[in-house]
């Protein structure tokens, strides 16, 4: 792809959207930063743009819908959201919204952080929606998606989950015992994968494992 004029981030308030916000800025071939969040950015920047949204009613003709590609690290977990329903919204609804948006206004290029193990038929209730989020988004026509799939997430939050803390802690202690796909994938290698994802927009459907961030 080369050099973007414009770059739209969606969940930038989390632990890989900050780091994502750090990378684009300090890459000067990124001439803009759109954020997309549901409370305003600390962050100030020539080259930043911040939308506070609402996600359950996202404005459908506004000129910064006209980006050259979208990179979305929204998420939550069951914990946070409180019922599969809310889970459900956030990870898959609100992900869609965003991705035919930005399609229906000449986006080509998308890039999701998704999870390791996503798949439509998992048993387990968080992985099948980050793999039915996946499904659908592949149905969206992009001409480069690409899905980057972490293990767990290493790196300093905001809010600290505790259930998220005691498993670094654990997974770090028996780092050198576990294959490289389970290990922890810190947030600064998730966001470059993300970036690089979109900088050089693959023809096609791309997923990238956790052994490979």
């Amino acid at each position: 792809m080369g050099s973007m004029k414009t770059l739209l981030l969606v969940g930038a308030t989390g632990l890989v959207g900050r780091e994502l916000v750090r990378q684009a800025l300090a890459d000067r071939t990124i001439e803009r930063v759109v954020a997309l969040t549901r409370r305003p950015l600390q962050l100030r920047h020539l080259r930043l743009e911040n939308q506070v949204v609402d996600f359950d009613a996202l404005p459908t003709d506004v000129p910064w819908w006209n980006v050259d590609a979208v990179i979305c690290t929204l998420g939550t977990t069951m914990r946070q959201a409180g019922s599969r329903a809310a889970f459900g919204k956030v990870d898959h609804d609100y992900v869609l919204a965003v991705a035919r948006l930005a399609r229906a206004h000449g986006t080509e290029v998308f890039a999701l952080t998704s999870s390791l193990g996503a798949k439509v038929s998992s048993g387990n209730f968080y992985l099948r929606t980050k793999g039915e989020t996946e499904r659908d988004l592949a149905a969206e026509g992009f001409a480069s998606l690409t899905f980057v799939r972490p293990s767990l997430i290493g790196g300093k939050r905001e809010k600290q989950r505790w259930v998220e803390a005691l498993g670094l802690k654990v997974f770090a202690l028996f780092a050198p015992a576990l294959p490289r796909r389970y290990r922890i994938a810190p947030a600064e290698r998730i966001a470059a994968s993300l970036l690089a994802a979109v900088r050089t927009a693959q023809s096609g459907v791309r997923v990238v494992e956790s052994e490979a961030i």
